[in-house]
C-alpha cells in the first residue's frame, strides 16, 4: 500500500470516529426525550384545556403528529423524515407579569415546522418554538449504549408525568396534578348548569344579533357578487372575528374589483395561511394584508392547473387500484397545501407504476383511501376508508386492499346508516326543543351525537328553548351566547 493510500485510510477512519462520536453526543433515547419535553407537555396537555374544546382538539391532533415524527426518528434504517407543520396552544405555565394582555384565556397560539433529522434537535426545536426553558437540556446526557437504545425504541413520548412537589416550589411552575383535579371535578347536571348559565347565554346572544345579521348579509353579498361556491372558516372564530374578515374582503373588492374575478366558482376558506388547499379551496390567511391576497388571486390560474394535474393523478391511481379513489380528509390543525398534496400523489403514483399490479378494473370500486407520509403500514379506518403510506410496497398494498375490501364495505355501510340516523336525530332535536341552532365539535362522532340528541328530546328542558347549542366535551358559554354542553351530560 502506498503512503498516500495509507494516509487516506487513516483519514477515513478518523472521520468515521468523529462522525460516530458526534452522533453519540446528539442521540437521545425515547426516555430522554420524554424527560426533556416535560415543560412542553405541561404547557400543551389537552386535559388543561377543558373549557376550550377547540384548542384542546388542536393540541390532541398536533401531539399525535409530533409523537409520530419522534417515533419515526427512532426507527432503524430511516434516513430522513418528512417535514411536519404543527400548531399548539401553549398555556402560560409560570406566574409572571409578562403574559400577553390580549390573551385573557391564558394561552397563546404557536405554529412551527419540524424538519430536524435527530431527536435532540427536534426536542430543542419544539422547546424554543414554544418559548419554553431549555436550561435543563444542558444537564441531559445522551444515551450511547446501543442495546439500551434498541430496548427503548418503542418508548411512547406521550404519557403521564409526575415530578416531586419540590420541583414546583423551586421552579414556580404550576402543579399539573392539582390542576388536573380541578379540571376533572364532578360536573353538574345539565338542568342545574342551564339554570346557572341560561340568563348569561341569552344576554350574550341578544347582544350578538346585529353582528349575526351583518355576517349573513356580507356572506350572501360576496357569494353572489363573485359567484363563490361558499365561504368557510378553518376554526370556529367568534361572530365579530368573522365579520371583520368578511369586511376586509369586501373592502378589497371595492378597491380592486378586478382582483377578485379569479375567485369565481371557488370556495373561500379563512385560515392561518394563504394559498390553495388539497381540496381546491382558496385559503385567505387572516394575518395577511390585502396585497398578499391580491397576489394570491393573480396566481389562481396556476393553482387551478396544479389542481387539474392532481385530479389526473387521482384518476390514474384509481385505474391502477381497481377503482378505489384517493380522497383528502380535512383535519383540524395545519391545512395541507395543494402543492404538498400533489407531491404526495405523484410519489405514490410513481411507486405504483414501478410494479405491475393485477387488480380487476372495478374490484375495489366504491372504496376510498387517504395517503400519509408519516406511516409505515396500511390500516383500515373505522369509517371505512383505507389509510395508506405513500411509500407502501405495491404487492403488499394489493394484498391488504383485497383482504380488507369486504370489511371496508361493511364499515362504509354502517357509517352511512349512522349518518342518516344522526341527521334524523339532529332535526328532531332542533324542532322538538325549538332551538335557534344546533351544532357539534368535529371530535364528536355520529354515535355520540345521536345519543346526546335523543336524551335531550326525552328530557325536554324548557330552558333550552331559543338557544344555540353546540355539542362538545365540556360545559362553556361562548362569547356570542352559544352554549357548549358535553355529549354525555348528566341528568
Amino acid at each position: 500500500m502506498s503512503v498516500i493510500s495509507l494516509l487516506h485510510s487513516i483519514m477515513r477512519v478518523e472521520r468515521l470516529q468523529v462522525a460516530i462520536h458526534f452522533v453519540q453526543q446528539r442521540a437521545l433515547s425515547g426516555a430522554d426525550a420524554v424527560n426533556a419535553l416535560r415543560p412542553f407537555y405541561f404547557a400543551v396537555h389537552p386535559d388543561f384545556f377543558g373549557q376550550y374544546p377547540r384548542e384542546r382538539e388542536v393540541n390532541e391532533n398536533s401531539l399525535k403528529r409530533l409523537n409520530g415524527y419522534l417515533e419515526n426518528l427512532q426507527k432503524p434504517g430511516i434516513r430522513s423524515v418528512q417535514p411536519t407543520k404543527l400548531t399548539f396552544y401553549v398555556r402560560e405555565t409560570r406566574d409572571s407579569t409578562d403574559i400577553q394582555q390580549d390573551l385573557p384565556s391564558g394561552f397563546r397560539s404557536v405554529s412551527f415546522t419540524l424538519h430536524t433529522q435527530d431527536i435532540l434537535s427536534t426536542v430543542m426545536n419544539v422547546l424554543k418554538s414554544c418559548s419554553l426553558p431549555i436550561e435543563h437540556m444542558n444537564d441531559l446526557k445522551a444515551n450511547t449504549e446501543t442495546p439500551k437504545q434498541s430496548l427503548e425504541a418503542g418508548v411512547p413520548f406521550y404519557r403521564p408525568i409526575k415530578w416531586d412537589k419540590t420541583f414546583y416550589t423551586f421552579t414556580g411552575f404550576r402543579d399539573p396534578e392539582q390542576e388536573l383535579q380541578q379540571a376533572r371535578r364532578v360536573e353538574p347536571t345539565l338542568s342545574l348548569w342551564l339554570r346557572n348559565n341560561e340568563s348569561e347565554a341569552t344576554k350574550k346572544h341578544n347582544a350578538s344579533l346585529p353582528r349575526r345579521d351583518e355576517l349573513k348579509r356580507l356572506k350572501k353579498e360576496l357569494c353572489q357578487k363573485f359567484a363563490l361556491a361558499d365561504i368557510r372558516w378553518q376554526r370556529s372564530w367568534g361572530i365579530t372575528h368573522r365579520c371583520c374578515q368578511l369586511q376586509s374582503l369586501s373592502r378589497l373588492s371595492q378597491q380592486s374589483p378586478d382582483a377578485l374575478l379569479n375567485l369565481r366558482g371557488h370556495t373561500v376558506v379563512f385560515t392561518d395561511q394563504s394559498g390553495m388547499n388539497a381540496s381546491g379551496h382558496v385559503m385567505l390567511g387572516t394575518m395577511d394584508v390585502h396585497h398578499q391576497w391580491t397576489k394570491l388571486f393573480e396566481m389562481l390560474p396556476s393553482y387551478r392547473s396544479l389542481q387539474q394535474q392532481t385530479e389526473w393523478l387521482k384518476e390514474r391511481i384509481s385505474l391502477l387500484l381497481g377503482g378505489a379513489q384517493v380522497i383528502h380528509v380535512e383535519r383540524l390543525g395545519p391545512i395541507q397545501p395543494i402543492a404538498e398534496h400533489y407531491s404526495t400523489l405523484n410519489t405514490f403514483h410513481k411507486n405504483l407504476v414501478s410494479r405491475c399490479l393485477r387488480l380487476h378494473p372495478r374490484s375495489l370500486e366504491g372504496l376510498t383511501m387517504t395517503l400519509e407520509n408519516d406511516r409505515s403500514t396500511p390500516s383500515l379506518h373505522e369509517m371505512g376508508h383505507f389509510i395508506i403510506p405513500t411509500n407502501c410496497d405495491p404487492p403488499k398494498l394489493q394484498g391488504f386492499l383485497q383482504s380488507h375490501a369486504s370489511e371496508a364495505r361493511q364499515r362504509i355501510k354502517h357509517k352511512n346508516q349512522l349518518q342518516a340516523e344522526e341527521e334524523a336525530a339532529f332535526q328532531n332535536c332542533l324542532q322538538s326543543l325549538s332551538l335557534r341552532g344546533l351544532s357539534k365539535e368535529p371530535s364528536i362522532n355520529s354515535s355520540q351525537m345521536i345519543s346526546c340528541c335523543q336524551r335531550l328530546v326525552e328530557q325536554r328542558l324548557p330552558l333550552m328553548q331559543g338557544l344555540h347549542i353546540c355539542v362538545s366535551h365540556f360545559y362553556s358559554v361562548m362569547h356570542d351566547g352559544d352554549l357548549c354542553i358535553p355529549w354525555d351530560w348528566k341528568s
